[in-house]
């Protein structure tokens, strides 16, 4: 019996490594994009409780040291955020950038299974095709005899 053979193969499985790759890189990016919000959320966490303190020395006692290095530290968590945000958008970006990457590897590994199942479909109606050809001929052998 005829075995069948596609001449493609080693086309889809360089997809199929692509693929892994890509996911591979997907799932890192999404690690960088967590990792570069959770730093965002600790910057706001700890502007809110230096904002906290303010209140709480404006309030109880008037030490103007005090109240000015809370007001200096917030100005520079400000800034820190900002920045931070900048970082968070730009991971949020490679994330994307992977995840586009991954669906056209994605695409491009479908259309190339379905071309491998277009020739095997092709090379089974081959060999039926081939059957049913030595069948007729055998009966018809058989009848002419």
């Amino acid at each position: 019996m005829a075995k069948f053979i596609y001449r493609m193969q080693n086309i889809l499985d360089i997809k199929y490594k692509l693929e892994d790759q890509a996911k591979t890189q997907v799932a890192l990016a999404r690690q960088k994009l967590e990792e570069e919000m959770n730093v965002l959320h600790e910057l706001r966490e700890r502007k809110k409780d230096y904002e906290e303190q303010l209140r709480g020395n404006i309030v109880t006692k008037l030490n103007i040291l005090t109240i000015r290095e809370l007001e200096s530290g917030i100005e520079i968590l400000k800034d820190k955020i900002s920045v931070q945000k900048k970082e968070v958008e730009k991971a949020r970006k490679r994330y994307e950038a992977a995840m586009d990457n991954l669906k056209n590897l994605m695409i491009e590994r479908k259309t190339h299974e379905k071309l491998k199942e277009n020739k095997f479909e092709e090379f089974v109606k081959e060999i039926n095709d081939e059957e049913n050809k030595t069948t007729d001929e055998l009966v018809s052998f058989k009848y002419n005899n």
